[in-house]
């Protein structure tokens, strides 16, 4: 690979292009946050839409749609 001068350089040094020593991704403990936090999203969005009220409304919702005229 050539050498590149100047601020093009100093930007690709600084980000890890052409050294071979990038970032790879992200690392286990990152991947394992990500997991909680979306198990516990799916948790709440299952309470939720599983709730009384929004199964009403569901509910409410369907039967209208039944009940159109064509």
């Amino acid at each position: 690979m050539r050498k590149v001068r100047g601020a093009v350089g100093a930007v690709r040094r600084c980000h890890g292009h052409g050294d071979g020593h990038g970032d790879g991704g992200i690392v286990t403990s990152e991947y394992a946050m990500g997991l909680i936090a979306a198990v516990g999203f799916a948790g709440v969005l299952y309470k939720v839409v599983t709730s009384a009220q929004v199964s009403a409304a569901l509910q409410g919702v369907v039967q209208k749609a039944l009940d159109v005229q064509f």
